[in-house]
């Protein structure tokens, strides 16, 4: 028997005499979290979890307005904030399980924190702000388990409540390997660069990359202002491109002042909230035995043909 099907045979107690679900499911959210939560020691209950779906709002700036805001760092930023009582339970679960929403109803699992109580001398008269921390349960189903969230306005509810436990599995589904584009199809939103160092998907691109030296752009959507900048020597395009994933900026003056800008006086951004509408693609690529010298000409033709100085975000 699969691991898929002893999950849809396992029917915890408080669910087997609930009403009937308005759409049948012969495998429900209940049925998943049950079934992981009985191999912890102690074991994890339903009543242990809660569920809370979030949306993108791309007009504000304190909530999660992109996929790009889907780091660990932005969303618990995001989540441990939270109204008081009644709009959020007065003592909730030790665990939180995270869902966004994927269109209509489609809610995906992004992730799972344990809740280590409240931080109290965080909480306002109008938040709680609760202490949350990675938890690896639910880890292997992180973005492929996708459920029915049946009534989007109410964004958060306990996993042992009928709604909770009764919503369809619409989806397990395997992380589609992401085949590399060639050099001249490059074109990597920041979110996706950050996918782009660990993530096995793009474990074709992690080799090309590093394989090597060139000119790369960076675009800022929001503006239209450019960046041209090298990765030469040992250093290679994936080399360069990680110390962006990391910090936004890589060191690079006029990238880091913006980076800088971006955090002041907003407890809830982030080092690398300026880069959200980053946008990386390749101009030119050199193999690795190529002198640095013919790299600098060419970056420096680049920075000339593009304007960048002038207009975009070259300092030099």
């Amino acid at each position: 028997m699969s691991d898929l099907e002893s999950l849809s045979l396992y029917a915890p107690a408080e669910m087997v005499s609930l009403e009937e679900p308005a759409i049948r499911a012969s495998l429900t959210l209940g049925h998943v979290l049950s079934g992981i939560g009985a191999d912890y020691e102690p074991g994890i209950r339903l009543a242990d979890i809660h569920l809370i779906r979030h949306t993108f709002k791309p007009n504000d700036r304190d909530a999660l307005r992109g996929p790009e805001d889907l780091t660990q760092e932005r969303v618990v930023a995001y989540t441990r904030e939270q109204d008081v009582p009644p709009r959020f339970p007065a003592n909730p679960p030790r665990y939180w399980v995270i869902l966004i929403a994927d269109g209509g109803r489609r809610s995906r699992l992004w992730g799972t924190y344990e809740n280590h109580g409240e931080i109290e001398s965080a909480s306002t008269k109008k938040y709680r702000c609760f202490d949350l921390r990675p938890s690896q349960f639910l880890l292997p189903l992180s973005d492929r388990l996708v459920v029915e969230w049946d009534n989007p306005r109410s964004w958060h509810r306990n996993a042992g409540s009928v709604t909770g436990a009764r919503m369809p599995v619409l989806e397990i589904a395997d992380r589609d390997k992401v085949p590399f584009p060639g050099f001249d199809g490059v074109l990597l939103p920041y979110h996706q660069l950050q996918a782009l160092v660990d993530d096995p998907r793009y474990a074709d691109w992690r080799i090309a990359l590093s394989e090597v030296q060139g000119i790369y752009l960076i675009t800022d959507s929001s503006n239209g202002k450019q960046y041209v900048g090298k990765a030469d020597g040992a250093e290679r395009i994936l080399g360069r491109w990680t110390a962006y994933a990391r910090d936004g900026h890589s060191g690079n003056v006029a990238l880091r002042e913006l980076a800088e800008q971006s955090v002041v006086g907003k407890a809830t951004k982030t080092q690398a909230d300026h880069a959200r509408h980053f946008v990386f693609s390749l101009l030119r690529v050199f193999g690795p035995s190529t002198p640095s010298s013919e790299v600098n000409v060419a970056e420096s033709h680049y920075k000339a043909a593009l304007m960048t100085r002038q207009y975009g975000l070259n300092r030099n």
